[in-house]
């Protein structure tokens, strides 16, 4: 193997940039005027095709006052600089149209709350600066969310869980808590103090299906207390949840931001458990090692901006 070929390729050729100015001293038969077209000084146009000739070992432009002209071996490396330059161009023009393809379109993956409660703000933010972008929304529960993301059936996902599985990196992007809450008439809903965790634990609730961040979350904060009883029902949404807690059916466990709005109009009373983790982190996940880019970057910025 010559000593060449150990060389890598970039350390033997001029950069695109060098390439350009030789060909744009061909084309207007002057150094000076080939510098203000490209927008670069005088100098440093001489100083790049003195590195050129340099590198190439051989002279490219005779200067003179009367001008630049290209020697024969410099009328050579031209017509092969054209060459690079209209690949180049053309790699760059295939780039662009990868860019706008991505851009004209983003898929989105939501746990349940983040899906009702704060994903139509933001994409309604995202819709002004991006008007062009269509934009679908899958809601599901946490687990779902985290597998459409790890085979790349959505750009981007929200869950709410404890943490992420192997395979997504996560940004938190928002805090919320659990809430345990009861109809009017339920007797948790006179107990001032609340209920132990023990008792929450021994209580059969109305709580979402196995998989969603919710019930990850109220499992390992309870698994102290010997874990959560085998449910009174178990429902894959939370307005399904919340209604049967208005029916005064049991107790039921949901986030904050689910239940605002019931709980502000004392249709459901909180009933505090003290001592129980409910606290948990909301993040955007996707595929590990590749940082949102276009339409999701823009969307998860918005969630970090605050009124």
């Amino acid at each position: 193997m010559g000593n060449e070929e150990m060389v890598p390729l970039a350390h033997r050729v001029p950069d695109l940039g060098a390439l350009e100015l030789l060909l744009t001293v061909a084309r207007v038969g002057s150094l000076s005027r080939a510098a203000r077209r490209l927008g670069i000084t005088q100098p440093a146009a001489s100083s790049r095709i003195r590195a050129m000739e340099t590198r190439l070992g051989v002279a490219l432009v005779d200067r003179s006052p009367r001008g630049s002209t290209l020697t024969a071996e410099g009328a050579l490396v031209t017509d092969w600089a054209r060459r690079v330059v209209e690949a180049a161009e053309a790699f760059d023009a295939g780039a662009q149209a990868l860019r706008g393809r991505r851009d004209s379109r983003l898929r989105v993956a939501a746990s349940m709350t983040i899906a009702e409660y704060l994903l139509p703000g933001w994409l309604i933010a995202l819709r002004g600066e991006r008007p062009d972008t269509a934009v679908s929304l899958h809601a599901g529960n946490s687990a779902d969310v985290a597998q459409r993301v790890l085979t790349h059936e959505a750009d981007l996902g929200f869950v709410e869980g404890l943490g992420v599985p192997d395979g997504l990196d996560s940004a938190v992007i928002a805090q919320d808590r659990l809430v345990v809450a009861v109809a009017p008439g339920h007797p948790w809903a006179r107990r001032s103090k609340g209920v132990a965790a023990g008792e929450l634990a021994s209580t059969a609730l109305i709580l979402r299906e196995r998989g969603s961040g919710t019930r990850q979350v109220l499992d390992a904060a309870l698994a102290p207390s010997g874990g959560v009883a085998a449910p009174l029902l178990e429902l894959a949404s939370t307005t399904a949840v919340k209604a049967a807690a208005l029916s005064g059916a049991g107790p039921c466990v949901l986030s904050e931001l689910a239940l605002g709005d019931e709980l502000a109009a004392r249709r459901l009373v909180e009933v505090p458990v003290p001592g129980a983790a409910l606290a948990r982190a909301l993040r955007a996940v996707w595929p590990s090692g590749a940082r949102p880019a276009g339409p999701a970057r823009d969307l998860l910025s918005l969630t970090r901006r605050r009124p």
